[in-house]
C-alpha cells in the first residue's frame, strides 16, 4: 500500500501522522511512505530522517493526495485538504465531526473511507487512539492554567499551589476520564486544592483510593457544578461523550458569576466545549475573557509540544496502520468490531450514529455498510 503523510496545516499545529520509526516498520514490511516535505521538521524530524527510513519525499500535498491509497494525518482534513479527497481513498486521523457539519458534509460528498481515532474503541470499553493524546492535553490543561493566572494575563494573580502561609487555588475538574484524571494529577501535585466531578462512582472510588483524600471527589449533579464551578479558581472542562458533541455543563449565567479573574480551560472543545461560553481558539492566541473569567479553549492543545503527542499517538497508532495496509480496510474494520468503530464516513454515508443525530443525518451501520 502507498501510504502518505501530508503536512498539518493547521494553526500553530507541529504533530505529524507518522514518525521516522513507524516509517520504518511500514517499510520494512514491503509498503511505500510518500511524505511530504518539512511534514516534521518542526519537531525535529528532517526529510532526511524520513528518507533513511525508506519513504520518498513530496513537494507538495497535491502529489501526497492524489498518489496515495490511504492518507495518515494528525488534525482532521481542512476545507482544501478536503477538496483533494477521492472516492476510496483511506482517510486515518482525529476527525470530531459531530460539532463539525462543514467537515461532514464534504467528507460525505467525497466517497472517502474515514476512520476517526477518537471513536476507535477497545475491549475494556477505552478509547485507545484518544487517549494519549487525552494524557497530554489534561497535563496541558494545568500548565495552561498556571499562565492564565498570572495577573499579565487577565488572571486572579494566584500561584497554583500557594506558599506557607497563602493559600492554594482551587482547581475543579468536571469529568474524571483520562483528561480529568492526569489534569487532577498535576494539580495536586503542585499543590492545589483539586475537586474533580463525575457520574462514574467506580471512576471516583478509584481516584479517592489512588490519592488517599489529597483529591475530593464528588459525584456530579446540576447542583454540585454549580457550587464548585462559582468556588473555583481553575475550571478543566474535560467532558467527552464518544463521537458526540459535548453536553453544556457550564451555563453563561454560571461564568457571569464566577470569580473575576478565574480561569476555564475547556478542554472539550474538540468536541464542541462543555461551556456555553466557550468558542475554539488557537495556540497563537489561545485566550479570550467573557465576563471577566479567562477562557483557554485551544482545540488542538497536544500540538503545543508537538514531539512528545507526536511519538505518544504514534505508539497507539502503529498496529492500525499496519493492520489497514496488511489487510486492507474492509478485512482490518470487519475483524475487529472495535477498530469498526472508527470508521464514521464509508462511501457517502455517515456510519456513526452520534455524528449523524448531531447533524439531523441519516446513518447507516458501520458492518452493514461494509457489507453492501
Amino acid at each position: 500500500m502507498l501510504i502518505g503523510v501530508p503536512k498539518e496545516i493547521k494553526n500553530h499545529e507541529y504533530r505529524v501522522g507518522m514518525t521516522p520509526a513507524s516509517v520504518k516498520e511500514l517499510t520494512k514490511r514491503g509498503h511505500h511512505i510518500l511524505v511530504e516535505t518539512l511534514a516534521g521538521d518542526g519537531i525535529g524530524f528532517s526529510d532526511q530522517d524520513y528518507i533513511d527510513a525508506g519513504a520518498s519525499i513530496s513537494p507538495n500535498a497535491e502529489k501526497v493526495f492524489a498518489e496515495s491509497d490511504m492518507i495518515v494525518k494528525v488534525k482532521e482534513p481542512q476545507a482544501g485538504e478536503r477538496a483533494m479527497l477521492r472516492e476510496d481513498q483511506i482517510l486515518f486521523t482525529y476527525l470530531h465531526l459531530a460539532p463539525d457539519a462543514p467537515q461532514t458534509h464534504d467528507l460525505i460528498q467525497s466517497k472517502a473511507v474515514c476512520i476517526a481515532y477518537e471513536t476507535v474503541t477497545s475491549a475494556n470499553r477505552t478509547l485507545p487512539l484518544l487517549a494519549p493524546m487525552s494524557e497530554v492535553a489534561g497535563r496541558m490543561s494545568i500548565q495552561a492554567a498556571m499562565t492564565s493566572l498570572e495577573k499579565s494575563h487577565a488572571g486572579r494573580g494566584l500561584l497554583l499551589g500557594g506558599v506557607p502561609g497563602v493559600e492554594p487555588a482551587k482547581v475543579t475538574v468536571i469529568g474524571a476520564g483520562v483528561v480529568g484524571r492526569n489534569a487532577a494529577q498535576m494539580a495536586a501535585g503542585l499543590g492545589a486544592e483539586v475537586v474533580i466531578i463525575d457520574k462514574n462512582i467506580d471512576a471516583l472510588r478509584d481516584i479517592d483510593a489512588i490519592y488517599q483524600g489529597k483529591i475530593t471527589t464528588v459525584y456530579s449533579t446540576a447542583d454540585a457544578i454549580e457550587k464548585h464551578v462559582l468556588s473555583a479558581d481553575v475550571v478543566i472542562g474535560s467532558v467527552l461523550l464518544p463521537g458526540a458533541e459535548a453536553p453544556k455543563l457550564i451555563t453563561a449565567d454560571m461564568v457571569k458569576r464566577m470569580k473575576s479573574g478565574a480561569v476555564l480551560v475547556d478542554v472539550a472543545i474538540d468536541q464542541g466545549g462543555c461551556a456555553e461560553t466557550s468558542k475554539a481558539t488557537t495556540h497563537q492566541e489561545p485566550t479570550y475573557i467573557v465576563d471577566d473569567v479567562v477562557h483557554y479553549c485551544v482545540a488542538n492543545m497536544p500540538g503545543g509540544v508537538a514531539r512528545t503527542s507526536t511519538v505518544a499517538l504514534n505508539n497507539a497508532t502503529l498496529p492500525y496502520i499496519i493492520a489497514l495496509a496488511e489487510k486492507g480496510y474492509r478485512a482490518a474494520l470487519l475483524a475487529d468490531e472495535h477498530f469498526l468503530n472508527g470508521l464514521n464516513v464509508y462511501h457517502g454515508q455517515l456510519t456513526n450514529r452520534f455524528v449523524a443525530q448531531s447533524h439531523g443525518l441519516d446513518y447507516v451501520d458501520a458492518k452493514v455498510a461494509l457489507a453492501g
